[in-house]
């Protein structure tokens, strides 16, 4: 069965999510804060963690720095602060996604889920097809229905960040940081001219974007098509 670490520091959330998760299948273990939660992650490592920020004491961030220390386990946050920062923070740290409450238990269900097919080792798949483009990794070429599509070298790298992500939100910092470097972290101007250029030469339509989607003030992510 499928192990999840759940960290809040309300009984109640923690009892409702027990009864929710356990039902669909999932074995849960709760802890109401970072200590609690660091140590039964290394006595029984979950197959995925759903953190809150606002712990007493040490915060869900730290929570998180400690299982990337040794862990890839994905990460969901819950989060309460709907402010752009904690997000970005908890993301830059090495969450995987987050949520806002108060959600929906479906929404949560559904990020589990996702999170859950993207850790699943899969052989590494050099060419990524959508109903739009097919991007070639090993080659570095784009295909459209009307051809080799041309980028330029930032165009790419970009775009070959977030499809070797898929599903993921990656943030801005950490675009900004691989593609410019440490100086240019807070230049996100330069994302939204180049995410734009590559929407009109790859999106069916752009002013609509179907795989290249914008989480505003956080990052992007690249939404690859559902199997049938």
């Amino acid at each position: 069965m499928t192990r999840l670490l759940v960290v809040d520091d309300d009984p109640h959330l923690l009892r409702a999510l027990t009864i929710s998760l356990t039902a669909r299948g999932y074995t849960t273990t709760t802890a109401p804060d970072a200590t609690t939660a660091l140590n039964a992650a290394a006595g029984n490592p979950p197959d995925l963690a759903v953190v809150d920020l606002g712990l007493p004491g040490l915060d869900g961030i730290a929570v998180i720095e400690g299982l990337r220390g040794w862990s890839t386990v994905p990460i969901i946050v819950l989060s309460a602060r709907h402010d752009e920062t904690a997000k970005i923070n908890a993301l830059d740290a090495g969450a995987d996604d987050y949520v806002t409450k108060p959600f929906g238990m479906g929404e949560l269900l559904a990020r589990i889920r996702a999170a859950l097919r993207r850790a699943t080792p899969a052989e590494d798949q050099p060419v990524v097809t959508t109903a739009a483009f097919t991007i070639d990794l090993a080659a570095k070429r784009v295909t459209t229905r009307d051809g080799e599509t041309r980028l330029t070298p930032t165009e790419w790298h970009l775009l070959e960040i977030l499809v070797r992500h898929p599903g993921r939100l990656v943030t801005q910092r950490q675009l900004l940081h691989e593609v410019w470097g440490p100086r240019y972290e807070t230049e996100t101007n330069y994302l939204r001219v180049h995410l734009a250029n590559l929407r009109r030469k790859l999106e069916p339509e752009p002013s609509t974007p179907r795989y290249l989607i914008t989480e505003p003030g956080i990052g992007y992510r690249f939404t690859p098509d559902t199997p049938s």
